[in-house]
């Protein structure tokens, strides 16, 4: 969501589109991870708490780092005016999935908060948001491939992390590791896209088209079996949004409903958005 209307919520779906063979994602809570190719998973959980709208089920789609490579693509970059729905940019760049870069400015071009891209920075300005997603580690580093930092825990400033990383996003958080849910109860609630990381230190990307508050999405995503230890906020309400095509599946997924701006479950398209993080296969495996 632009900040125009984050701002409104004190700065503080699923529609999804079958394209190609029928995913049978299981529904329960419990249910096992689904394989769409080498280290790419996914999982739905039905939350324990029901949202007051839509199927109050919870997306997770799991990704090995040393497998797949994550990349951020923004308009910025592109040199075009207007940004593009989740499927359209994973179609232009040929990636098996896409999640929203996170929240941006009233320009519908400038992210809130520090972005880079290994030699392309879109926004250098560090701002208060506390979680940093780090990837692309400089050649040399044995380090994870994919980590997230809290920049209140020791050694995680910004210039420590570029010392380590190539790329990394800057947004708010919602997980602060080891698995601490930072977000206090409230009343309002939206359609959410997320980036998480396991323990394993795996991807997640995560996706309810239901509406939560930030307090109780957090809650149903620690007390699921997906061993979550830190997440971001991406983006909420109707432009939230996941896409995903691995093998023969094809899922689109795009938000609906935020407090104070869209109160129902009633949009029918993906919204477009300027900047993205898309996924695509490693040429060589970190294993």
């Amino acid at each position: 969501m632009e900040w125009a209307h984050w701002r409104n919520l004190c700065l503080i779906g699923l529609s999804v589109s079958l394209l190609g063979a029928q995913l049978d994602v299981p529904a329960e809570a419990g249910s096992q991870w689904q394989t769409l190719a080498p280290g790419m998973d996914i999982k739905r959980i039905q939350s324990r708490q029901p949202s007051m709208v839509g199927d109050s089920r919870i997306t997770v789609l799991r990704i090995d780092p040393g497998l797949w490579e994550l990349e951020v693509v923004g308009i910025a970059q592109t040199g075009e005016t207007e940004g593009h729905a989740a499927r359209d940019w994973a179609q232009k760049e040929k990636y098996a999935a896409v999640i929203n870069a996170g929240m941006f400015e009233a320009d519908n071009k400038t992210h809130l908060g520090y972005l880079r891209i290994r030699d392309h920075v879109y926004n250098g300005r560090v701002n208060s948001y506390r979680s940093v997603l780090a990837f692309d580690p400089h050649e040399g580093k044995k380090i994870s491939p994919f980590r997230i930092f809290d920049l209140d825990s020791a050694r995680s400033d910004m210039q420590s992390i570029l010392s380590d990383y190539s790329s990394a996003v800057q947004n708010l958080r919602l997980i602060k590791r080891p698995g601490l849910n930072q977000w206090a109860k409230q009343t309002r609630q939206w359609s959410e896209a997320a980036v998480g990381e396991d323990r394993e230190g795996r991807v997640l990307f995560i996706y309810s088209r239901s509406p939560f508050s930030m307090h109780d999405l957090n809650q149903e995503l620690l007390a699921a079996d997906i061993g979550v230890v830190a997440a971001q906020h991406m983006e909420g309400g109707p432009e939230a949004q996941l896409y995903v095509h691995a093998g023969e599946t094809e899922l689109e997924m795009f938000g609906s409903f935020e407090t104070s701006f869209k109160e129902n479950d009633q949009n029918s398209m993906a919204w477009p958005v300027p900047n993205v993080i898309g996924v695509r296969p490693r040429k060589t495996s970190t294993h």
